[in-house]
């Protein structure tokens, strides 16, 4: 009986063990208190580099060309820099600097903390018939000191989150990341409705 206890416990430390070794791991802030859309922004991190990844699935009858020009649409509308596009290989790539608030921002309401700071990031967009791979990744984050823009990389603000040294530290960086994750969320959010063709602004009928 006991040889046979002993074996459970080394099986189950060995899948423990191999699922560990993946080069890939995801960590999730969890933000569905906030926006419903943001449950779905997951962090990878791959060695030192963090970033944001999700395929996301489209009616089938969506093609690549059809997926190209309106995830170019989506973003002329957003003011994002264009600066990679091949529609035979169903690829785009874009950057963008935004001013965003840590706080949720809520109309007319004179109580609201701002807390402004600036972010830096890319965004792949890889696209196949009926789905679409968003990649955000080089993100870097400017929040303003008294001797002038402190500049982190999402990595950095990561492992300050999951510093146990200092709960302080901790508490801020997961208020950036959440922050960051709330506006990532509604962008995505946006373009998966326009590219679906989804919002009111499509309708055809005129």
């Amino acid at each position: 009986m006991k040889s046979i206890l002993l074996c459970c416990v080394l099986a189950f430390l060995g899948i423990r063990a191999v699922a560990q070794d993946g080069p890939v791991r995801i960590y999730s802030v969890d933000n569905s208190s906030k926006t419903q859309q943001t449950d779905s922004v997951k962090l990878r991190l791959d060695g030192f580099n963090a970033y944001y990844q999700q395929v996301v699935k489209l009616d089938s009858n969506i093609k690549v060309s059809d997926i190209y020009i309106r995830a170019l649409q989506f973003m002329a509308s957003k003011n994002f820099t264009q600066t990679y596009g091949y529609d035979q290989e169903g690829k785009l790539i874009f950057t963008t600097t935004q001013d965003l608030n840590i706080n949720p921002v809520s109309v007319n309401d004179d109580s609201d903390n701002v807390e402004q700071y600036t972010t830096q990031f890319a965004i792949t967009i890889d696209m196949k018939n009926g789905r679409y791979r968003y990649t955000i990744h080089n993100v870097v984050f400017f929040l303003p000191t008294a001797s002038g823009n402190r500049r982190l990389t999402l990595y950095d603000v990561y492992e300050k989150m999951t510093n146990r040294d200092s709960r302080r530290v901790s508490r801020d960086a997961r208020s950036l990341i959440t922050s960051f994750e709330r506006y990532i969320g509604t962008l995505t959010k946006e373009m998966y409705d326009d590219i679906e063709n989804k919002t009111v602004i499509h309708n055809p009928k005129f």
